[in-house]
């Protein structure tokens, strides 16, 4: 399972959101591209990167941080926010991100979607954002009256094998990782998911390992490790452990 530690841009910052509510943010640097370092340092083997701006405005925003960031880290970024033409698809990945996340636009144009998967292949997720089963969009300040499986499995259909889903009830709550909703995904919907919203410790990556069967391939970690509820480092050898068979 792969640990991927969280990076929400805003403003040119490192900050996080509490469910998601931007009138809610905490900065934690005013570099993310030394955060980008840190966490590499300490394990990390895949940075979750979120234009929060670019989310809000529909299009990229940050991507001078980001440029930074990739220069700076030897890992492999994705990024989400505001990606919602294969223009924004052209510049991000050309930049030397490795995997784009079309969050919004997939409810919108799942067209697009197609294209895009035509064209890159397995460096398109998309990200799913709900509350109570039901996706929301504009950096989840809008329903988007479409329920999680059903999209997953219309994703699936256009060719995506990856998607983010997140429980905004627990973004940056701490209060605990969906497993149950995260696990029913993608039993249902057959593709494989990466966990994200409410990670606090190291019994949250435990509870998610048994469901990889399932194909739970992933979990992003973002308030848990800032705070220092959750040991990066040990997240990630608990993983490489499952991985090895030791777990």
């Amino acid at each position: 399972m792969v640990i991927f530690p969280a990076i929400d841009i805003r403003g040119g910052r490192c900050v996080r959101l509490f469910k998601g509510d931007f009138s809610q943010e905490t900065v934690f640097s005013d570099k993310p591209e030394e955060m980008a370092a840190k966490w590499e340092a300490q394990g990390g083997k895949f940075l979750h990167l979120v234009d929060l701006d670019g989310a809000r405005a529909g299009k990229p925003v940050n991507l001078d941080v980001v440029r930074k960031i990739v220069d700076t880290v030897s890992i492999p970024v994705e990024l989400g926010g505001g990606i919602r033409t294969m223009e924004n698809i052209d510049e991000v990945l050309a930049l030397g991100v490795q995997r784009v996340i079309l969050g919004s636009v997939a409810v919108r144009n799942p067209e697009l979607v197609k294209e895009a998967c035509r064209k890159y292949g397995d460096r398109v997720v998309v990200g799913i954002d709900a509350r109570d089963g039901i996706v929301a969009v504009d950096g989840w300040g809008v329903s988007g009256d479409v329920e999680v499986t059903a999209l997953a499995k219309e994703m699936a259909k256009a060719g995506v094998r990856t998607v983010i889903y997140t429980d905004i009830s627990r973004d940056g709550t701490l209060a605990g990782v969906n497993v149950e909703a995260t696990a029913r995904l993608a039993r249902e919907s057959g593709i494989k998911v990466v966990a994200s919203g409410g990670v606090k410790s190291i019994e949250d990556i435990r509870a998610l390992l048994p469901y990889e069967k399932d194909g739970i391939e992933g979990v992003i970690v973002g308030k848990s490790i800032y705070t220092g509820s959750l040991d990066l480092q040990e997240a990630v050898a608990l993983a490489d452990g499952a991985e090895a068979g030791e777990a």
